[in-house]
């Protein structure tokens, strides 16, 4: 049996990129993947969604250009081309990252993998009856949608009224009545494109707030501006029942049930599901190793290991941070330390973006988490109004940027931004955190003009 230096399992960013890394550090790698490389980000989540969301900001550039001195006639947008085209995007992105496996010998077998135990050179896989050698593993195995168990869901998935985001991304025909459960980031997103594109959208949430772990004053900021792009928000609502085909003369229907201050209900032809998810463990064969886990999660350190040498777990499927961009960096981290490299994972500077029409883009510590960890902080904010591009470029939009600065040391711990390229700034942000810069640092900045990133600047001096 040939013995591979490194048995990877799972293809999305945490996966390849690991597959990559290690190769050049002279690895020989072997990567399972039981759907399509690219994982989800590429063909289910970062990639088809901004996608649908971009198809869906031109159509609206359009529809209210006159404000911009533009005006068109027959204004339309076909959601099945849109879809086309994203699968055309997905599929150009995906064959990227197989010619970057191709380019770096690294070993690719499709299908799912199960951890059979130890050997004595290491550890071995199997897959479809074979089995497989390496010294080392990484689990990067990604997460799955939340289900939750809510009475009648599982006869609206099989119906197909009721969806994950795996699913919407695909369906030919847009609803004209959608209910989103979970107003995440995205539920949000799925939210604003669908409602651009004219479809009756409602969303219910749990929590008193949209945007998850958004600042609050941003998150209130930005449900203003959705909602006057008509979608509805329930918030503080708990979903209690579902019933297809409820109604005698619209079969199709779904019928959800929701406590309000009481129980009230709404009709929907299509139903997201986007509670949250959950890291991919099941089935792995994690328990023949002894691997920890934590609520389904495996307990990874600073280096990404785990309680087993040799074994490191990498992206969504650890827990801690469940964005592509946190996968890539922990995949680094965690092939350096194999390689006998120092490095570490740091999660204080992970920025987060809500790419809905404004977006919103946060760094660091909120103002809520700040006072929960004890941090003696001021804040600094402005209006985006001040950005002279984005008053050029914005007729309608509001937008606010806000800075987190620890009193006595003066150094940046937070960093919030809702407006127009705010998903392209916030990098900036996250690197003068990382950097602990303060106040004066900053200052010293030349920001290009006009741009609307020079809101930073012009909030420091505010």
């Amino acid at each position: 049996m040939n013995i591979f230096d490194l048995i990877v399992i799972g293809g999305g960013p945490a996966g390849y990129l690991a597959c990559e890394r290690a190769a050049q550090g002279g690895f020989s790698v072997l990567m399972f993947e039981k759907r399509e490389l690219g994982g989800v980000c590429l063909n289910e989540g970062c990639i088809p969604t901004k996608t649908l969301l971009n198809s869906a900001k031109i159509y609206d550039y359009a529809l209210h250009g006159k404000a911009y001195g533009v005006t068109a006639d027959s204004v339309n947008i076909d959601h099945s081309v849109v879809v086309e085209r994203k699968n055309k995007v997905v599929k150009t992105l995906v064959s990227g990252v197989r010619a970057k496996m191709k380019a770096h010998k690294i070993t690719v077998v499709k299908g799912s993998a199960v951890i059979d135990g130890k050997s004595t050179n290491g550890f071995i896989v199997k897959s479809d009856g074979k089995s497989y050698e390496a010294r080392r593993l990484l689990i990067a195995s990604g997460s799955e949608a939340i289900v939750p168990p809510i009475p009648g869901v599982e006869e609206g998935i099989a119906s197909g009224v009721v969806m994950t985001s795996r699913e919407i991304l695909d369906i030919k025909e847009p609803p004209k009545k959608l209910v989103v459960i979970g107003a995440g980031v995205v539920g949000l997103e799925m939210a604003a494109y669908f409602a651009t594109i004219g479809a009756n959208v409602t969303v219910i949430e749990m929590l008193g707030k949209i945007g998850g772990y958004a600042d609050a004053e941003l998150s209130t900021m930005l449900q203003n501006e959705l909602t006057s792009k008509d979608i509805d928000f329930r918030l503080g609502c708990k979903v209690t029942r579902m019933n297809v085909g409820a109604r005698l003369d619209s079969p199709d229907i779904i019928t959800i049930e929701f406590e309000q201050g009481g129980i009230h209900t709404i009709d929907a032809d299509a139903v997201l599901l986007s509670v949250g998810r959950y890291a991919a463990t099941n089935g792995l064969g994690l328990e023949n190793i002894g691997v920890y886990t934590e609520r389904g999660a495996i307990v990874t350190d600073h280096n990404l290991r785990t309680n087993l040498p040799n074994v490191y777990a990498a992206g969504d499927v650890n827990g801690k941070s469940m964005l592509a961009h946190t996968a890539y960096r922990e995949a680094e981290v965690a092939v350096n330390h194999m390689l006998g490299k120092r490095d570490h994972m740091r999660y204080d500077a992970i920025s987060s973006v809500i790419y809905t029409s404004p977006e919103v883009a946060s760094v660091g510590e909120s103002e809520e988490s700040a006072k929960a960890k004890g941090f003696s902080f001021v804040v600094k904010k402005l209006p985006m109004m001040y950005s002279g591009r984005f008053v050029a470029e914005n007729a309608k939009s509001d937008g606010l940027c806000k800075l987190l600065f620890e009193t006595g040391s003066n150094r940046l711990i937070g960093a919030h931004l809702m407006g127009s390229y705010v998903s392209e700034i916030i990098y900036g942000a996250a690197m003068m955190i990382e950097s602990r810069w303060q106040i004066d640092d900053l200052k010293e900045l030349v920001f290009p003009h006009p741009t609307v990133c020079e809101i930073i600047r012009d909030t420091l001096f505010n």
